[in-house]
């Protein structure tokens, strides 16, 4: 058994340790469906609920307690999130009125921007 800030700094989901723990203490975790604190040991098996972004749920595949890389990390979770939700962006508009002469410096540097996206 290891500490669930722990396990959630090093699976990747938090970047920083104390990024988790602050998760924790701010009430965006629950383990098991009951909120957790920071000390709270998680096991082979236990359900892990955490907002991140956006709500991610996790079953612990395995016990770790050091940060590994991603691909390791991702043995070590399932994940039953959500998908992502898919937000559709209208493209911007950049128009100028007619006549109006030669573009600013800023107005030129928004012009790039739209160009290259």
């Amino acid at each position: 058994m290891t500490r669930v800030d722990v396990w959630l700094w090093a699976v990747r989901l938090y970047k920083t340790r104390s990024a988790a723990t602050a998760a924790c203490r701010g009430g965006h975790v629950r383990v098991n469906g009951a909120a957790a604190k920071a000390a709270t040991p998680v096991k082979v098996g236990d359900r892990v609920e955490a907002f991140v972004g956006r709500e991610r749920i996790l079953e612990v595949a395995a016990v770790i307690d050091k940060r590994v890389g991603a691909a390791v990390a991702a043995t070590c979770l399932i994940d039953h999130s959500p998908p992502v939700p898919v937000v559709e962006r209208e493209a911007p508009v950049f128009a100028r009125e007619r006549g109006a002469g030669r573009p600013t410096k800023r107005e030129r540097r928004e012009l790039d921007r739209f160009r290259q996206s």
